[in-house]
């Protein structure tokens, strides 16, 4: 009996280690993280392309001194603090103890000894970031080992909220890098959370944990980023198991998504705004013709009254209620209503006009013409692309006849900044936190010495907005800089340099042991997934196995 009960002991301590075992996670499936991206992160060079995908994975590698939270507001980052010295310099204290991925200690940016460097400048960029830095900013200061002064040729109130885009790499290993470099790891040497393990075109991302972070580590050692295009292959993926999470999980789709109790979906409205570029050049637009089909000897886009008649045919709530499925909200301007710089109760409603004039741009363009819309962009998804679709459909009344032409966004920034297209979608997002990013950036005349229209690819250029968005952009008081952005986007919006349609939500859909905190700047960051009930699940688990155990053990106790 007593052997019998001593075997029946032995063979319970078998079954609560091999279910204790079997309860803890591995620590590959616990540490490893597999997500999903919409579009193709095309660069591991963070100052080659201002471009939303490479800035995502980019968040992972390279640290900036000024970070944004959930809400696009700003908070400490290699710099701890800041303040302002004069009208011209800032001065940041920078944080203490932070590593470069190679064991280089990271030091003030843009200084003569400095082992940092704040921004190149990347020869054939499609969209650089000159907006944020060129032109204006000069050498920085440093003055101690943990201050450093920011110097300006002119007031730049913003320069924080400009820092908060701008990635610090290692000047040693930069210095002299191309692209290719970074591409391959060779100089894609940050500060950051993650370490770049591979980068493959079109495919993947792979990343690895920076043990050596300064701040709160990721519960993630590793993380994947897969490049999943197609839809209905990303949701495919995310309720295969696959991958722990997706972004951008198609509206048509949601519904099924969210009765699933394995799965989670989280949205957020974002700082991107979707929009259409005109063409404001002075000739034969290359994709308006007439209803012969030959081209046009005049630009008719030139014309206001064409562009309002353009903006008056598309029923933008119609787009947001049939084609997002509610996913957003109809804009008349460059920032939602919860950043600096918005106006209050501007729509597109706003920018009609009498039914004359009306009719007159509508009859200025009784022709044919080609919308071009970015296809496998994130700024533009298949319910962005719905949206270019059907806007032909949502129309009221237009006199011309309009074809859409999905081009793949890996070629569209090239054509785009090369004024090839008349008529094209995309979307811009406020990574500032206010107007003034997509004044400065859309709006204002294409200058490359003072970096201004970086990406005003349809060459809107007017006079009065220049002038307002270079006094917003100096104004140190934020009431003042307030009213100058609102006049600048009320002037642009009232001559349309680019046509607003609506401001997505940013939507991730994840399985049901992952949450994800929303972000109004759209980004997918790794570490800010976190893992759900899984100690709590575990620790149940055990203690009820080890309950049965002690059950099982007193069997023969009682006996």
């Amino acid at each position: 009996m007593r052997n019998a009960a001593f075997r029946h002991a032995l063979s319970a301590c078998a079954v609560v280690l091999a279910l204790a075992a079997s309860s803890l996670p591995s620590a590959a499936a616990a540490q490893e993280l597999k997500i999903a991206v919409a579009a193709d992160i095309t660069s591991m060079d963070p100052h080659f392309f201002n471009l939303f995908p490479n800035n995502n994975v980019a968040e992972h590698i390279f640290d900036k001194l000024v970070q944004m939270d959930a809400d696009s507001k700003m908070i400490p980052g290699l710099a701890t603090s800041w303040k302002v010295i004069d009208p011209t310099t800032w001065e940041f204290k920078l944080r203490k103890g932070v590593k470069f991925h190679r064991r280089q200690r990271s030091s003030p940016p843009r200084t003569s000894r400095s082992r940092s460097t704040a921004c190149r400048t990347c020869p054939n960029s499609p969209g650089p970031f000159s907006a944020l830095h060129q032109g204006d900013r000069r050498e920085g200061d440093r003055r101690s080992r943990t201050r450093s002064a920011s110097s300006t040729r002119r007031r730049i109130p913003s320069s924080p909220n400009d820092l908060s885009t701008i990635y610090i790499v290692s000047k040693k290993v930069a210095t002299g890098a191309t692209t290719e470099d970074f591409n391959s790891g060779k100089a894609a040497i940050g500060s950051g959370r993650y370490k770049l393990v591979k980068y493959m075109s079109g495919d993947r991302v792979d990343l690895v944990r920076n043990d050596n972070y300064w701040g709160e580590k990721s519960p993630w050692d590793k993380v994947t980023f897969k490049i999943i295009k197609n839809e209905p292959a990303r949701v495919a993926a995310l309720l295969s198991g696959d991958v722990d999470a997706i972004e951008q999980p198609p509206t048509a789709d949601l519904a099924r998504i969210k009765g699933d109790p394995k799965f989670t979906v989280t949205s957020k409205i974002s700082h991107r705004v979707i929009y259409f570029n005109f063409d404001h050049l002075e000739r034969s637009s290359p994709f308006i013709t007439d209803k012969a089909g030959k081209p046009l000897a005049k630009n008719p886009l030139l014309d206001v009254r064409v562009r309002r008649a353009i903006s008056k045919a598309i029923n933008r709530q119609a787009i947001v209620d049939r084609v997002m499925e509610g996913q957003g909200v109809p804009s008349g301007q460059l920032v939602s209503e919860k950043l600096f710089g918005n106006v209050p109760g501007l729509k597109a409603d706003a920018l009609r006009r009498r039914r004359r004039e009306e009719a007159d741009g509508r009859s200025r363009l009784s022709g044919r013409f080609q919308h071009h819309d970015p296809r496998s962009r994130r700024a533009a998804t298949s319910t962005t692309r719905r949206s270019c679709r059907r806007s032909r459909r949502c129309s009221r009344g237009s006199a011309s006849r309009r074809r859409s032409r999905p081009r793949r966004w890996g070629r569209t920034p090239a054509r785009a900044s090369k004024q090839e297209f008349s008529f094209h979608m995309v979307g811009w997002g406020a990574s500032t936190g206010e107007a003034s990013s997509p004044l400065r950036s859309l709006l204002a005349t294409f200058n490359r010495d003072k970096g201004l229209g970086a990406v005003n690819w349809g060459r809107y250029s007017n006079v009065k907005v220049d002038y307002l968005i270079e006094q917003a952009l100096q104004q140190v008081d934020d009431e003042n800089r307030r009213v100058m952005l609102q006049n600048a986007t009320k002037l642009a919006m009232e001559d349309l340099g680019i046509m607003p349609i609506h401001f997505q939500f940013t939507i991730w859909a994840t399985k049901k042991n992952v949450a994800y905190t929303p972000r109004t700047d759209e980004y997918t960051l790794a570490f800010q997934f976190q893992p759900v009930g899984r100690r709590s699940r575990d620790r149940l688990r055990f203690e009820g196995v080890r309950a049965r155990a002690d059950g099982a053990r007193a069997v023969p106790r009682h006996r």
